[in-house]
């Protein structure tokens, strides 16, 4: 069927319809949709046995409606982050979903079919981790994996803007997937970083026998993480945090670990490494960026970027700016 570009009229692509594809060494795959549709693609790398992060790019010259089937042997976790423009999908059953750029969706699917469907002239851009049965059964254990993904065709679980501790791990997982390079350790780890995030909410850990965090510590806990945000420019230091919230350091410590699995150390380098990556993304300068989130010197903020992405913050934006001297022993950069 020949397909007009800019025609309103809605074109429907098959599931058996030929779609150009490359595979690389690394188990890569990128599968492109006919040209004349549009410029229309995703990639696919699978990071580990039944985990595979797929990033896709979608801008057809017309609606689209693109039907889809799942080959995942077993029940399939997936979780959605919309970076831009909105799409839709509607299985065989009549259940829908909607993707919003800003918005992360979570999913539970076993042998579902049905269609996408895209706008006319508008990009969406999506970056998907699909989550097999086995592998949440591995960090969840059996009983907890089966709950969460339950026995629908197709569950939603979660639907809300991307949290910025989210965003930290998307700015990392949105590059090109170098198909001619087998995945990285650094993206196994972001992946099941953005992973964790989403199980914290949706399978908390069972509570420790006789420890049970109070409506109050939770408060805390949660204005512990709001400081960190609100002044990730300042050396904070755990003694100032436990003071401004009135926990103690063995208290502060245990309830981050029991509620968001994490220590403090880690949760702000993640808070901060997520908001560099935005303000370099935006064309900030490396020193203005290494300020803002809390480095008095830019050579210490581009060596824990490093560390943190794989990359240095130039890769992003612009020179970055080295010095030699010590970094002040605060969270981060001790």
């Amino acid at each position: 069927m020949a397909v007009a570009p800019g025609s309103s009229q809605s074109y429907r692509l098959p599931c058996h319809a030929p779609r150009e594809h490359s595979q690389a060494p690394g188990g890569g795959l990128r599968l492109q949709l006919p040209e004349i549709l549009g410029d229309c693609h995703f990639e696919s790398l699978p990071l580990a046995q039944g985990l595979t992060l797929v990033h896709s790019r979608y801008h057809p010259n017309r609606p689209l409606i693109e039907e889809a089937s799942s080959c995942h042997a077993g029940r399939l976790l997936v979780i959605t982050c919309a970076l831009q423009g909105t799409s839709g999908y509607l299985d065989t059953k009549g259940s829908s979903l909607a993707f919003r750029a800003g918005h992360t969706t979570v999913t539970a699917f076993q042998a579902s079919r049905g269609e996408r469907r895209y706008g006319a002239n508008e990009t969406v851009e999506q970056l998907r981790l699909l989550v097999g049965e086995a592998l949440l059964q591995q960090y969840l254990g059996p009983a907890r994996a089966c709950e969460l993904l339950g026995q629908d065709a197709l569950q939603l679980l979660a639907c809300g803007p991307t949290s910025r501790a989210s965003a930290g791990h998307l700015s990392a997982l949105a590059q090109p997937l170098g198909l001619q390079q087998p995945p990285t350790l650094e993206l196994h780890i972001h992946a099941l970083s953005l992973l964790s995030l989403q199980l914290q909410a949706l399978a908390p850990a069972p509570a420790v026998p006789g420890r049970r965090l109070k409506a109050a510590e939770l408060e805390r806990l949660q204005r512990v993480r709001d400081l960190m945000f609100e002044q990730m420019h300042q050396p904070l230091t755990v003694a100032y945090l436990c003071a401004a919230v009135g926990l103690n350091e063995f208290k502060l410590k245990q309830g981050l670990r029991e509620h968001y699995h994490t220590t403090p150390q880690r949760m702000l380098l993640e808070i901060r490494m997520g908001h560099a990556h935005r303000l370099l993304e935006g064309g900030c300068q490396v020193a203005q960026a290494a300020y803002q989130v809390g480095y008095r010197f830019p050579g210490n903020f581009s060596a824990a970027f490093t560390r943190f992405y794989g990359k240095p913050p130039k890769s992003v934006f612009g020179p970055c700016l080295l010095y030699t001297s010590p970094s002040p022993r605060d969270l981060s950069t001790s």
